[in-house]
């Protein structure tokens, strides 16, 4: 069982960066990957950027690749999200999600997080 809960999610102006923490519960964190998704009102949930259980391999889609770097410290049992240059269309609720194998779907994690906000003004 591995319990998720984010945080660093607040109101920014465009332009600004924010690093987004997903803290994780158990012992057995360090091997599991850990996604980040994204939900803005009345769309669906985003694919924002995976992580390998080990740290070596990540992945993002265009929409955010070369403004968002993820991380993970499993001594720490938190995976981090370092966001650059935001832009008002990264306004959305944030949540990192727990599986045994990294993929773009939503569906193929395990477990999830409450989501944290993160609001970009222009």
């Amino acid at each position: 069982q591995v319990q998720l809960v984010e945080s660093g999610g607040r109101l920014v102006q465009a332009g600004d960066s924010l690093r987004l923490s997903c803290a994780a519960s158990g012992r057995t964190f360090r091997d599991y990957a850990v996604g980040w998704f994204r939900q803005a009102p009345g769309k669906e949930r985003e694919f924002v950027s995976f992580i390998t259980w080990s740290g070596r391999s990540t992945y993002y889609p265009d929409s955010v690749k070369g403004r968002f770097t993820i991380s993970r410290d499993n001594a720490k049992n938190t995976v981090y999200l370092q966001m650059n240059n935001l832009i008002p269309e990264d306004t959305a609720i944030y949540y990192c999600a727990a599986g045994r194998e990294t993929s773009t779907a939503a569906t193929r994690y395990d477990y999830w997080g409450q989501g944290t906000q993160v609001t970009v003004s222009s």
